[in-house]
């Protein structure tokens, strides 16, 4: 039985790379203690920077985390789009998978598509792939899986992934899932900036550079793979919500608020802009 709830959903993911041999590592804090040119941790691969880098060595060379983000600040922000946007958010889980110079490319597509097809169960007619422009390895490994016509390539403003301006990074490949008719589907508007139908929801990083001050990129001492999947874009698609704010993630929390305001079901869909943004906050604020 194919998991639903978010409770599942992440028991499901760490269950699974547990299986494949990947230490389950514990979510860092919040605040970025050991980063200086970060406030708030934003993105799974922060507590792992020393180790991708060659500078530090751990006991293990796959792990998986559910780690909590927070992204209100620099390259990463997306305070501005919560609200109006059905899918972003201030704090989220990333649910992520880690090879530090043990698998690479092929495993690291080899596990998200086992795991989305065969362990959530998604249709693979509604999956599609985002690659970067010359990036023809990844091309020729994601045709096992999917034909070449669901395979869009992209510049570096969408497929290639760094941290900061300085720092690990490399090119990545994007999975995204069609939520709309598959009659209407098309998708040259795949990536486009107002499209709400093909949703973008793991990402794999390829990390092979370390971007120096002067943006020289210097090759990693191991290529490594560095993995984000929004937990909460995988609830929504497994619930078949219109939103991230439908889903068991947020709706106690908006249904809290409707009962404070004593607010009709007319009256709290006409706020919803503000009952998201209270809920967002709300919860980002608590953790």
């Amino acid at each position: 039985m194919k998991p639903t709830t978010s409770n599942e959903i992440r028991k499901a993911f760490l269950d699974f790379f547990a299986e494949h041999q990947h230490e389950i590592v514990a979510s860092s804090p919040l605040p970025n203690l050991d980063n200086p040119t970060l406030l708030f941790t934003n993105a799974g691969m922060n507590q792992f920077v020393d180790v991708f880098l060659g500078n530090e060595k751990r006991s293990y060379t796959r792990a998986a985390t559910a780690q909590k983000v927070m992204r209100v600040q620099g390259k990463h922000n997306d305070l501005e789009n919560v609200g109006p946007s059905p899918r972003h958010h201030t704090f989220f889980e990333m649910l992520g998978n880690f090879s530090f110079g043990d698998y690479f490319k092929r495993e690291a597509i080899d596990f998200a598509w086992q795991f989305v097809t065969g362990v959530l169960g998604l249709e693979p007619e509604r999956l599609w792939a985002t690659i970067y422009l010359d990036d023809d390895e990844s091309f020729v490994l994601w045709q096992r899986y999917l034909p070449a016509e669901k395979i869009l390539r992209f510049n570096e403003k969408d497929n290639f992934w760094a941290m900061g301006d300085t720092g690990p990074c490399g090119p990545n490949s994007e999975m995204f899932y069609y939520v709309g008719d598959m009659a209407t589907c098309d998708p040259s508007r795949l990536n486009a900036d107002d499209d709400e139908e093909f949703l973008e929801f793991w990402n794999l990083v390829f990390m092979q550079f370390d971007r120096q001050t002067d943006g020289t990129l210097v090759p990693l001492p191991k290529p490594s793979v560095d993995t984000g999947m929004g937990l909460e874009r995988m609830v929504r698609i497994l619930q078949h919500a219109h939103s991230t704010y439908e889903t068991d993630l947020f709706t106690p929390a908006l249904d809290e608020v409707q009962e404070l305001l004593g607010d009709s079901d007319a009256e709290r869909a006409e706020k919803f802009v503000g009952y998201r943004v209270i809920a967002d906050h709300g919860r980002a604020a608590t953790f």
